[in-house]
């Protein structure tokens, strides 16, 4: 068990490795099969809960209650800190925001980065995204960091604006997103290593790079990211794509062959999946409790 708060645990992680790997797990099971891997925290994507969870697209269609559910599920077994993407707070108003710190605080999340987009959002890596002005997210912020009980809980400013308003004015918003009391900066949908640089510069606050397949922001590796100061690189849908892609050459196979005879060497076994999920601890107890009887 977690001696210290989730928020605390993620600070902590952030001085053990530079940059921080975050890694997606889109659901329990996965975040278990990260912390075997030896990573230090967890990130639950609002694009896998809208696509994983719902079969949606992520267009601003999931709330706070998808989200939370996925989230209690991960935090209930898995004791990384777990940062998790609240899209543009979960409402209209301060209370909405308000309402959504408190309720991911209380099932054991220990950071949050939330957008600088409209309601009606889109992904970051997508054209047409719409900003909602400086001072509204300002605001947006403010009532975050004041709903949080934990001072050591993470609210984290993602600012969308590079693709519509430029470098220098997404720069410029995150100054004053950090002003209002951002924790730390998700640059979105960032091109080049120089740029990162700019923004840790700028806003003298951890700064998280976007390492996500098929986007705008290159593949950049751990070296190249520490050589500029990233702070964070966060791999969001990596292990998703990768089993969406195997789920399907699954059930094309079985359907095409009538059996699964070519693909068992790429499942995971009983035993690997028993070592993954504890079995054999629940079975002994289970065992245990029916001898007395």
């Amino acid at each position: 068990m977690r001696q210290t708060s989730a928020g605390k645990a993620f600070k902590d992680a952030l001085h053990i490795e530079t940059p921080l790997q975050i890694i997606g797990a889109i659901n329990a099971n996965h975040a278990l099969l990260a912390q075997k891997a030896g990573y230090k925290a967890i990130y639950l994507s609002g694009g896998g809960v809208s696509a994983g969870s719902l079969g949606l697209p992520d267009l601003g269609i999931s709330q706070l209650e998808d989200v939370l559910i996925d989230a209690r599920r991960i935090t209930d077994v898995c004791d990384l800190p777990l940062l998790v993407d609240i899209d543009t707070g979960f409402g209209s108003s301060a209370f909405n925001i308000a309402r959504t710190i408190r309720s991911l605080e209380k099932v054991g999340v220990a950071a949050v980065h939330m957008e600088d987009q409209v309601g009606a959002k889109r992904c970051g890596h997508r054209p047409n995204k719409e900003l909602v002005t400086t001072s509204e997210m300002v605001d947006r912020i403010k009532a975050a960091v004041d709903a949080r009980t934990d001072p050591d809980f993470i609210v984290m400013a993602r600012t969308d604006a590079i693709a519509s308003e430029g470098l220098d004015a997404a720069i410029e918003r995150s100054q004053r997103y950090v002003e209002g009391g951002a924790d730390m900066i998700f640059a979105e949908a960032v091109t080049n290593l120089v740029d990162f640089a700019k923004f840790k510069a700028a806003t003298k606050v951890p700064v998280l790079a976007n390492i996500t397949e098929f986007g705008k922001t290159p593949i950049f590796t751990l070296e190249e990211l520490r050589s500029v100061g990233v702070d964070i690189a966060l791999y969001p849908l990596s292990a998703f794509r990768a089993m969406n892609k195997a789920a399907d050459n699954v059930y094309r196979t079985i359907r095409a062959q009538g059996t699964q005879q070519t693909l068992i060497e790429q499942m995971q076994t009983r035993e690997e999946l028993y070592a993954s999920i504890n079995y054999h601890a629940f079975e002994q107890k289970l065992d245990s409790m029916f001898k007395k009887d």
